[in-house]
């Protein structure tokens, strides 16, 4: 049986070729391998022990079940089942339905997935930062911070419900242009058309991505790289001009400044050479604060894209009337070509001088001149036309709020910002609501770090929260914010002692190390790296294989036993002290043992 990593970095080195046909993917879900990789990459998944439409969880898997799923592969006869749909509350109120597969449809979509990848992702355009490997928010605006430098107009793109509304025939006409292998394109028609359980009435789906399936990020990403390409072939037709024509004023400006040092340089009289001296800085002072190029250049245009999921932002250097042209032109070719609609009130165009929104931050181009001493002394202008990317107070606040940690009073005609207890925090243990605490604080902090102004934005954010936990404190212990303080505050290091299940002394601290901006260079980029896979070692194929259940050693086929927490172990039992013992929410198990472990949790 071939190696999996052999196998996908096969597919991997065809990747970049945008001729390459690929034949015979479908025999490769008959691999027991590569089921056994995906197995490995989705057992800590969360959702993996709530059951499908099936009844069934990630517990009780084994060679066997594999087996089967794989024989219903190999004769067409496997019919994904409907996903379970629930609802998750949105940051607006509002509910996002969310599919649940079954474990058997998870590991299928988990093996077509690793295969899409590996022929598609040495394929998508740098452009694209969403649900790819070494990729995130933070690379998708370190991106827009380099090459949207100078951008006069921002295009801020909104695809009205693009997840729900990818048409199936148009996404396999995409697969279809690399892809020649129908069992394959059969088998991705049957993830596509699967449809979704709703309080155990069937609905059939016509069009989006599989709800919640592991498959869909990619083939969102596939469906909306056409948009990628078509955006990288519209701004090399929109480019114009090597470079702007020289302000007439900058230059007139420097022409004089040129002759009055020739003066200068010349002059002999101390008084006169004194007074060309003021006369040169006055000069410069002048041309710093003038524009070198021409900005209104109708013959110097450029067009940057960057796009995360459905998101998309485009910079524009030229005229307000050619940003709106290219918004009709994205508008019509969204609606003809991917059947997509793009919302005629979110797709704004907006004036580089003022907030874009972009991933939850706000994304403006510097316009005030500002000069810096550069390593010779000499003062230069500089970050004039540097993009900023902002976290704005009205993020903080809304997060505040979604979080229950603020309160808000008018004084003076203005909106002052208060900390408030956590009520419904009180029963919580004093440690726990520090750990709480700390992680809202620094999972925040992670998230919008990468700010221009983080320093000062997320300070806020973080005096808030701080002073939240003391308050929620202060009402569990019948006390005040000063007795907390006095109690728990050592050396600024706020730290509460706890003794933990075996009776061993612990601390737990609320985070302490500032908010100064992280620098690009702190978060996880990277270049354009050769396509290859590198696959986690199938450590729970191996204890399968082996046949010797971890409880009695009893010889013979095993079945994985899988538990969402080991808080949920009872470490009484033979199975329980193995899984704390090995800090695993696994164990492999003889058939007999299995039904013993069933029994104990009626």
């Amino acid at each position: 049986m071939r190696n999996p990593e052999i196998i996908l970095n096969t597919l991997c080195s065809h990747s970049s070729d945008a001729d390459y046909k690929y034949e015979r993917l479908y025999r490769l879900f008959f691999n027991e391998e590569l089921f056994m990789v995906a197995y490995e990459r989705i057992k800590s998944k969360p959702g993996n022990m709530t059951p499908g439409s099936d009844g069934k969880t990630i517990d009780g898997m084994s060679l066997e079940r594999i087996n089967a799923l794989i024989s219903s592969l190999k004769d067409e006869s496997y019919i994904p089942n409907p996903a379970k749909r629930v609802y998750i509350p949105k940051k607006n109120g509002k509910l996002r339905p969310l599919g649940i597969p079954t474990i058997e449809d998870k590991l299928v979509q988990e093996v077509a997935r690793m295969i899409l990848e590996a022929i598609y992702e040495g394929y998508f355009e740098d452009t694209s930062h969403g649900f790819r490997p070494s990729r995130s928010c933070h690379t998708a605006l370190n991106s827009l911070q380099k090459r949207f430098t100078g951008s006069r107009w921002f295009i801020e793109g909104d695809i009205k419900g693009f997840f729900d509304n990818i048409d199936h025939s148009v996404l396999v006409d995409i697969l279809r242009k690399r892809i020649a292998d129908e069992r394959f394109i059969r088998l991705i028609w049957k993830f596509l058309r699967a449809g979704y359980l709703e309080i155990w009435h069937y609905h059939n789906t016509y069009s989006g991505a599989p709800q919640g399936g592991i498959v869909s990020p990619i083939l969102a990403n596939i469906y909306l790289d056409q948009f990628d390409k078509y955006m990288a072939e519209y701004a090399e037709n929109f480019k114009k001009g090597n470079k702007r024509k020289v302000n007439p004023e900058y230059d007139s400006l420097n022409k004089k400044l040129a002759k009055v040092r020739k003066k200068w340089k010349s002059e002999t009289d101390e008084t006169v050479k004194a007074c060309l001296f003021e006369r040169i800085k006055e000069l410069q002072a002048k041309c710093l604060s003038v524009p070198a190029g021409l900005q209104m250049d109708a013959n110097y245009r450029r067009l940057q894209y960057v796009r995360y999921a459905d998101d998309f932002l485009i910079g524009v250097i030229g005229s307000k009337a050619d940003s709106e042209s290219i918004k009709a032109d994205i508008t019509q070719y969204m609606s003809e070509k991917l059947l997509l609609e793009l919302s005629a009130e979110k797709t704004l165009i907006t004036h580089a001088s003022e907030n874009a929104k972009f991933l939850g931050f706000d994304i403006t181009v510097q316009t005030l001149d500002d000069t810096k001493r550069n390593k010779r002394g000499v003062i230069q202008r500089m970050f004039v036309g540097v993009v900023k990317v902002n976290l704005s107070s009205e993020t903080v606040r809304k997060k505040l709020i979604e979080l229950g940690a603020v309160k808000f009073t008018q004084e003076k005609g203005k909106e002052v910002w208060k900390p408030k207890a956590r009520t419904p925090m009180i029963g919580m243990k004093p440690h726990e609501m520090v750990a709480q605490y700390d992680l809202e604080i620094r999972g925040f902090y992670n998230y919008y770090g990468f700010a221009n102004n983080s320093s000062e934005a997320c300070a806020g954010f973080g005096y808030i929260m701080s002073y939240s936990l003391y308050k929620t404190l202060a009402q569990k212990l019948n006390s005040t914010v000063q007795g907390i303080l006095a109690k728990y505050k050592k050396d600024k290091v706020f730290t509460v002692s706890y003794k933990d299940e075996k009776g061993k002394d612990r601390t737990r601290t609320l985070y302490n190390g500032g908010f100064k901006r992280r620098k690009p260079s702190e978060f996880d980029f990277c270049d354009r790296l050769p396509c290859t896979m590198y696959l986690p070692k199938a450590t729970l194929a191996d204890r399968l294989r082996s046949c010797i259940c971890e409880v009695c050693g009893t010889k013979g086929p095993l079945i994985m036993h899988h538990v969402r927490t080991l808080k949920t172990v009872n470490g009484d039992t033979p199975w329980g002290r193995q899984m704390l013992y090995r800090h695993r929410k696994t164990v492999a198990v003889c058939a007999e043992c299995y039904a013993k472990i069933k029994e104990s949790e009626r």
